[in-house]
């Protein structure tokens, strides 16, 4: 049996909704008159300044603020074409840059006075056009209210076409009216070269949001990959710590209480030395399954947070290991979970690899992200591709859209940094 979804209908807007709709298209094209003439003005202006630049850089003073109002003026069109047509015009993303660079450099203010040659063209066409149409229309169906009072030399459309006579009157009447209706439709399809050029020149750069989306689908692919494999290697590890560790204790503590239970009433004192044979290797299991526990989430992680938990884990490192977290406090599981991860599996590979002396681990956070540093003065020359531990690291750490940075020249000293992303909204108090 198959399951069909059916989505819901497109919402389809009325004609006499669309023509009333379409007035606001009226509107921009017969305001373009205006703002075509101020755009010619001020692209006028720019290129002037661009010549002047040639001549010993004077053009320059008067080109760094025509094109910031160039800017400016794109903004106030964009805004202009979304309030009229009711089409929307994503605006251009928001990026840090320098002073300098937002006045002069500044990509948005270039691609604006482009569309400004192009406004001034297309804006002073269309615009006039569109006044000289809905002017005589009007004043054509004014005409019969005018009565005896129309002039001796008749009425003409456009200035050049007479209309003399009843038929031609009621003929060129009806036509007015005819394109008065049909105005706001056509109107509406003609704004579409002006919502065209807006989302292309004042809008955000569409191919750059593809290209950002397809990079940022590439490594959320890339990263699932990893985390998934990083999943499946941490089952692994647990399940080989369990079988080589708590699961061979129990097996031998099993044996060893059979035989004090066939032992008990024959051999009462050989059944107590197996009694606490068992109790001990007991004891040892439990060790060994907090061991195995540590390397999952250690109860104090979940309970106090890694400013309590890093220096336990400090303490029991092979190579003595200096401790500062600043001010970190509660953050979200994920994020303290993997922080003590990178830094447990970081003096590990210090433990075991670097032939240190000292180490020293240093945890921040700002309002965006935590940073965990482990630094040590060992021989060097780590390398995520020999297999010491680094690539784990790396799959755990990208699986939440962070990054790590290894630095290990040959001799020392190593340096691994690891960048997390913090969740708002989600910490533990």
């Amino acid at each position: 049996m198959t399951t069909q979804t059916i989505s819901p209908p497109l919402e389809r807007i009325s004609l006499p909704r669309r023509w009333l709709a379409g007035w606001g298209s009226v509107l921009l094209l017969v305001t373009s008159t205006l703002t075509s003439i101020g755009a010619i003005v001020l692209v006028s202006l720019v290129l002037t300044a661009l010549v002047l630049v040639t001549a010993g850089g004077i053009g320059l003073v008067l080109l760094v603020p025509l094109v910031w109002l160039c800017g400016v003026f794109g903004h106030v069109e964009r805004h202009r074409i979304v309030a009229l047509t009711g089409r929307r015009v994503e605006p251009p993303a928001r990026r840090v840059q320098p002073w300098w660079r937002r006045l002069f450099l500044d990509v948005h203010s270039w691609r604006s006075t482009a569309y400004l040659a192009l406004h001034g063209l297309w804006g002073t066409f269309m615009g006039w056009l569109t006044l000289l149409v809905l002017a005589q229309a009007l004043l054509m169906l004014l005409v019969p209210l005018l009565g005896n009072r129309l002039p001796d030399s008749g009425i003409s459309l456009f200035g050049w076409i007479p209309v003399d006579g009843v038929i031609a009157m009621a003929t060129a009447w009806t036509i007015s009216l005819v394109t008065l209706l049909l105005m706001p439709l056509v109107a509406h399809g003609l704004t579409s070269v002006d919502v065209m050029l807006a989302r292309w020149l004042l809008g955000r750069d569409e191919r750059k949001v593809v290209e950002h989306l397809t990079a940022r689908v590439d490594a959320l692919s890339e990263s699932r990959r990893e985390a998934v494999d990083s999943v499946e290697a941490e089952r692994r590890r647990i399940e080989r710590d369990l079988h080589d560790g708590p699961q061979q204790r129990m097996v031998s503590i099993a044996m060893t209480l059979g035989m004090a239970k066939e032992a008990i009433h024959r051999d009462p004192q050989g059944a107590a030395v197996l009694v606490d044979e068992a109790h001990r290797s007991a004891k040892e299991a439990i060790v060994e399954m907090r061991h195995v526990a540590r390397g999952i989430v250690p109860p104090i992680l979940a309970d106090r947070g890694l400013e309590a938990a890093l220096p336990a884990l400090a303490a029991r490192s092979a190579v003595p290991v200096s401790v500062e977290v600043h001010d970190v406090g509660r953050l979200d599981p994920t994020t303290e979970a993997i922080a003590y991860f990178v830094v447990s599996e970081a003096l590990t590979n210090v433990a075991k690899h670097s032939g240190a002396e000292h180490a020293q681990v240093v945890v921040a956070t700002d309002d965006e992200r935590l940073t965990a540093t482990v630094t040590d003065d060992g021989r060097g020359g780590a390398d995520p591709t020999r297999g010491t531990g680094l690539t784990g690291l790396r799959q755990r750490v990208t699986a939440v859209d962070g990054t790590l940075e290894v630095t290990s020249p040959s001799g020392g000293p190593t340096t691994l940094t690891a960048t997390l992303p913090l969740r708002t909204g989600r910490s533990l108090s």
